[in-house]
């Protein structure tokens, strides 16, 4: 067979002439035969909503025990449902609402636990599971997931970095994007953006197509498709149906669901399976669907379409009690007297690995690599290496959020508010015991509002959940590219921030030690926006709801600034909360600018009668405190005279109990917070975010 590097199939029948006449043979080649088949596939969850919970098997090539039954108060979602699907044939699920059908496309994709599925799914007789079928299939989800700033061209030409691998010249890439474009009818749309809520964009059958067009972007053996017609007008569905046939017909096993088909659609399926209550009621092809029904005693009228005469009457079996079950008994006795027929159009398969192998050759799964991969029949898990995925996900990234430059804005505004608030609440401070205090609640104040601005992150991975799940569940990129570029393209801005906040207040609040204390709170205030970006990129990967992890957020960062050492000393919080004391993320910076405004051991914050200053004797006239200042110089044995300092820069951090970690290890400490949420970010993606039903 041959081996050859990575080639392109383009939709279009006609492809092109860049194979050169290598390509121009491939028509004459038989088809590489695939044959996916699922035998007694049953699913079930609790009725309460809950799992069903299965009895997991010993392990097997059994998805689990075929002979375990579903536990007592379950709904049955599948009801032993066998069939197989074919290369070449677009084979199409059919059924009422809660029939059974993204179930079923569910199981056969992988997205179910293999624990709580029972029976088998195989692919040329061999099983079909982890990432051997994640990196051979693509499911396309019914749901319109997409990033609404990106113009349609540009969301394919991102998907085919994703997809197609490094190797694959750029105007290569290009082509397929365009002719998936032309494909797709999108070539008016082209250059327009997705759209949302508050950008006009594509219309909604236009966005149905683009979201198709990221999922078969490179070719896969395995399309699944839930409802891909849904939202189009029937000139756009019967257009994306064609689409899929030619799909079929270039190597790959199409396997969809659908409702309610029209008549021309109908007639370029070449299987269907009609469910009802999760059993099979028809299985067979869209021109079986007369005799079955004739001889079943509900003929198909002349002048209706079979599909909408089957689903109706589907529809009046199930208002009976105990359903279709009449129905699907009748299957089952006609599969039975066919079976001798289907017997003699058994199709002849090749060993799966060969079949991956020879359809990489041809073009097929253009992610394939080299001669190795074909011969083992193994294609690379990820098209492309992590920096590659990184650099694309930064640039797809800075692209969306670069045309909505008021959310930014927004944030810059938020933050110069702020510090023009503290610059003129807090203006030019004195060294004087009461500003010393002032200076506490500023750098309190100032310090909590990094990590409060920071909240502003978290709809953005709750927003992009979907995406992200449906891009990682057939290894568009890893988990941990994800997260690096997640990290990469929220650091720019904080370096922004973080000037324009201490540009603001810095020497307007009186703040000492010149540009190098300068450069300290520039870089104190970007590690605590690091690490509060970093907490709640991390909350937001454990909370599903953005209000709901507001609320969270608001109370963490409340109990932080409580621990955080302004309200009560280190020394002064009891042994049993002391930890939450180290474990608040604002102590460290909080720590960090004390040290960096007070460690001048010369600096003087209090003289003379300056230290009755919130005593009683304060309220006296100065000739008074004077005397009791003599008084007191006389019993120590000391001179102290007005000008005398008695509390120094040093004196003021061993009174807050804030030198127990220098300044520069706060900051370190801080920085390392960041990572260390990070890294849990990625935790919670690898092991929470399985996108499978259980």
């Amino acid at each position: 067979m041959a081996t050859s590097g990575h080639a392109v199939v383009d939709i279009d029948e006609a492809g092109g002439d860049s194979g050169g006449g290598d390509q121009a043979m491939r028509p004459a080649l038989p088809p590489v035969p695939y044959v996916l088949n699922f035998a007694d596939l049953s699913y079930s969850v609790k009725k309460g909503g809950g799992l069903a919970g299965c009895l997991p098997s010993r392990p097997s090539n059994r998805l689990a025990s075929a002979d375990t039954p579903p536990a007592g108060n379950t709904k049955t979602l599948l009801d032993g449902i066998s069939g197989e699907a074919r290369e070449g044939e677009l084979f199409a699920v059919m059924g009422a609402s809660g029939s059974g059908k993204s179930t079923l496309v569910d199981a056969l994709a992988g997205r179910i636990a293999r624990e709580s599925l029972r029976g088998t799914v195989t692919l040329n007789g061999e099983p079909l599971h982890g990432r051997r079928l994640r990196a051979i299939s693509a499911y396309v989800m019914q749901d319109d997931l997409l990033y609404p700033m990106l113009t349609v061209r540009e969301t394919l030409l991102f998907a085919a970095e994703f997809r197609l691998p490094r190797e694959l010249p750029q105007d290569r890439k290009r082509a397929r994007v365009d002719a998936l474009i032309d494909q797709l009818g999108l070539s008016r749309a082209a250059d327009t953006i997705i759209g949302d809520e508050g950008h006009r964009g594509v219309s909604g059958g236009e966005r149905r197509r683009v979201s198709i067009g990221t999922d078969i972007i490179h070719d896969p053996i395995l399309l699944f498709l839930d409802e891909p017609t849904s939202g189009l007008d029937s000139a756009s569905a019967f257009m994306v149906v064609q689409v899929l046939r030619r799909i079929a017909q270039s190597g790959s096993v199409v396997i969809m669901t659908i409702h309610q088909p029209s008549a021309r659609i109908l007639g370029i399926l070449d299987r269907l399976l009609l469910l009802s209550r999760g059993r099979t009621v028809y299985a067979g092809t869209p021109a079986g669907l007369k005799p079955f029904f004739a001889e079943f005693g509900a003929p198909i009228p002349d002048n209706e379409n079979p599909a909408e005469f089957a689903l109706d009457t589907i529809r009046e079996f199930e208002r009976q009690p105990d359903g279709a079950a009449a129905l699907a008994d009748f299957n089952t006795k006609w599969q039975n007297t066919s079976a001798v027929e289907k017997e003699s159009k058994l199709m002849s398969t090749m060993p799966l690995e060969l079949a991956i192998a020879e359809s990489v050759s041809r073009g097929k799964l253009v992610a394939g690599r080299g001669s190795g991969s074909a011969v083992s029949g193994s294609v690379p898990t990820f098209a492309n290496p992590p920096w590659t995925e990184v650099w694309v996900l930064i640039k797809r990234s800075f692209t969306n959020t670069g045309r909505m430059p008021e959310l930014f804005a927004m944030r810059l505004g938020t933050i110069m508010v702020t510090g023009f608030i503290l610059a003129t609440i807090f203006w030019r401070l004195d060294d004087t015991p009461k500003g010393v205090q002032e200076r506490l609640g500023f750098f309190a104040m100032g310090m909590s509002t990094m990590f409060y601005v920071c909240a502003d992150a978290l709809p953005v991975f709750v927003q992009e959940r979907h995406i992200y799940l449906r891009e990682t569940a057939h290894n568009a990129y890893r988990r941990i590219s994800y997260v690096l570029a997640n990290a990469v393209v929220a650091f720019p801005p904080l370096v922004l921030l973080s000037f324009a906040f201490a540009l603001i207040t810095f020497w307007a609040v009186g703040l000492s030690g010149g540009a190098s204390s300068f450069l300290f709170f520039v870089l104190i205030i970007l590690a605590s926006f690091w690490a509060g970006s970093g907490f709640v990129t991390f909350l937001s990967a454990v909370v599903p709801h953005v209000m709901l992890g507001y609320t969270v957020v608001v109370a963490i960062l409340a109990y932080f600034l409580l621990f955080s050492g302004f309200f009560i000393n280190r020394d002064r919080i009891p042994d049993y909360w002391i930890w939450f004391h180290y474990l608040s993320l604002v102590k460290y910076p909080y720590q960090a600018v004390l040290q960096n405004e007070f460690s001048d051991a010369s600096r003087c914050f209090s003289r003379g009668i300056e230290m009755f200053d919130g005593t009683p004797v304060g309220h006296l006239s100065e000739a008074v405190k004077l005397k009791v200042l003599d008084a007191i110089s006389r019993t120590l044995g000391s001179n102290m005279t007005a000008n005398t300092c008695v509390t120094t820069g040093a004196d003021v951090l061993a009174q807050q109990a804030v030198t127990d970690i220098g300044k520069w290890k706060c900051l370190l400490v801080t920085v390392a917070w960041g990572f260390f949420f990070r890294a849990l970010f990625y935790v919670v993606l690898l092991v929470g975010s399985k996108n499978k039903r259980k």
